[in-house]
């Protein structure tokens, strides 16, 4: 018999600036949506978030709909939101196969069952076959001797947790059906994006490739898609662009591929085909600008680019060499940021601070720097995460800095170091600079950067105020804030 299956994106605990008031659907759940729609199996696709539902509202849909499987997306910053319905719907309906999923869970799996025994089982890495593997092995019993079958799939045979053998990447993304887009009302995102001189347009967000060839410590992305890039081939990114076009009326494409030009000649063919078919969209990516040469650059602007984000990280060589790994350089940077004045786009240049080993100065370097390309470039800024299974998770365990018995099950662990109002509920690695320091690199860099107000920021971390811990740490942010606006009392007197 047929199983029927529930796809959420539960209510969201962190969100960025920037999507306060709208937010892309999630292209996961709508790939895994469309693989079993094609397989036959009945699916739903829930976004709660953009709902604006409830953990009560979802469990009142799950009584009513009675799904089989209830399937719900898992984001390191959403973690805690997704493992509270969890425990919700298994105790108002037993019955229901409650399924994680998503990027936190490729490597967090058995942190996850260890600790939540609402959860059933727990999909880890690409999901698009899992989940059709899984659903198939629950309509031929569920037994352990089915779901032993499921690659990917982590899950408790009598109270043993059995993590099944890994699931390895799908070779050939054109395989997969075009994300079950159909399955949502689209409207309800409100994905509106400011194009300079064209006001706010209806936009799309498409994947076109999963991974990145290069090795810096703190990103998750090897750990979830791989080293080895994987693209869709142009003709199809451009089926999808036109779908958008013709389905949603978008006026813009937000590119989500961690790296857009990993293949130049592959871009080149893209942007050829956009400008051939005379395609009527502005859109936005993310580069490598060591990957990035001026005519490439130039005919993505002819395609409709206007805006466009690539990492810097830090303005200091050594910072940039020796600990990130990162194989671009600060000249290679300023050229890009350059070429795009002249095209009159906007370039966003990303920064982190509080690196391993990273000194004060060698942070007010890429401050400095930061601050120098106001009015050129849209600057955007992070105190260090810690995410899991990266290399930098390694040493901070090594280090100590993550306790070895810390669990991302815990809502508040008094151990690490957060900061939730403005960087979601996830690690921050400290090692040299002293929380003053971080303080008043992110209140100088907002000033800066003038992308939200102080007193946003600064009624949040009130907010947040829960332990006399979170007390010490957001009074002495407000010293740092303090300080800074008397200096710059002090400097205009001068």
């Amino acid at each position: 018999m047929a199983k029927s299956v529930t796809l959420c994106i539960p209510p969201q605990g962190y969100f960025a600036e920037r999507w306060k008031d709208g937010g892309m659907p999630s292209l996961g759940v709508l790939y895994m949506a469309a693989v079993l729609e094609k397989e036959g199996i009945p699916v739903t696709v829930l976004p709660a978030h953009v709902k604006k539902m409830t953990i009560e509202d979802i469990v009142d849909y799950v009584k009513t709909e009675q799904p089989d499987v209830f399937g719900i997306t898992v984001t390191t910053e959403n973690r805690l939101e997704s493992f509270e319905l969890a425990r919700a719907i298994k105790r108002n309906r037993p019955e229901t196969v409650t399924v994680l999923g998503g990027p936190h869970c490729t490597s967090t799996a058995v942190d996850t069952m260890s600790h939540i025994p609402e959860v059933d089982m727990v999909v880890a890495g690409e999901g698009e076959i899992t989940i059709v593997d899984l659903v198939r092995a629950i309509e031929a019993g569920g037994g352990p001797g089915e779901l032993a079958k499921v690659g990917g799939l982590i899950y408790r045979d009598d109270g043993k947790i059995v993590s099944n053998e890994v699931r390895g990447k799908i070779p050939d993304l054109n395989q997969l059906p075009l994300p079950a887009r159909h399955l949502e009302d689209i409207s309800l995102y409100n994905f509106m994006v400011d194009v300079p001189g064209k006001g706010r347009l209806p936009a799309s967000n498409l994947m076109t490739s999963r991974g990145c060839p290069f090795d810096c410590n703190f990103c998750a992305t090897p750990t979830n898609w791989g080293r080895k890039v994987r693209g869709v081939s142009p003709e199809r990114v451009i089926e999808e662009i036109e779908l958008c076009i013709d389905m949603y009326g978008s006026k813009v494409i937000w590119f989500y591929d961690d790296t857009l030009n990993y293949n130049p000649k592959r871009l080149e063919t893209i942007c050829d085909s956009i400008i051939e078919r005379r395609l009527d969209i502005n859109w936005f990516c993310e580069v490598r600008v060591d990957a990035l040469a001026r005519p490439l650059f130039d005919k993505m602007v002819t395609a409709g680019l206007f805006h466009f984000g690539f990492g810097v990280e830090s303005a200091n060589e050594r910072i940039c060499r020796d600990i990130i790994h990162k194989q671009a350089t600060l000249q290679q940077a300023k050229d890009v940021i350059t070429w795009s004045e002249e095209a009159g786009i906007t370039a966003n240049p990303f920064f982190i601070f509080s690196h391993p080993t990273e000194t004060w100065e060698e942070a007010l370097e890429t401050l400095d720097f930061a601050e120098s390309l106001k009015g050129r470039a849209q600057c955007s800024m992070a105190i260090l995460h810690v995410y899991p299974a990266t290399r930098l998770w390694n040493r901070a365990l090594e280090e100590g800095k993550i306790p070895e018995d810390f669990s991302w099950t815990t809502e508040d662990d008094p151990r690490i170091v957060e900061l939730p109002e403005a960087q979601g509920r996830i690690p921050l690695y400290m090692d040299n600079l002293t929380w003053f320091q971080i303080s008043t690199i992110i209140f100088r860099f907002s000033q800066s950067a003038l992308k939200i107000s102080l007193w946003t920021k600064i009624k949040k971390a009130l907010s947040g105020i829960t332990s006399w811990r979170r007390f010490v740490q957001y009074f002495i942010m407000g010293l740092a804030f303090i300080k800074l606006k008397a200096q710059a009392v002090t400097d205009e007197k001068r």
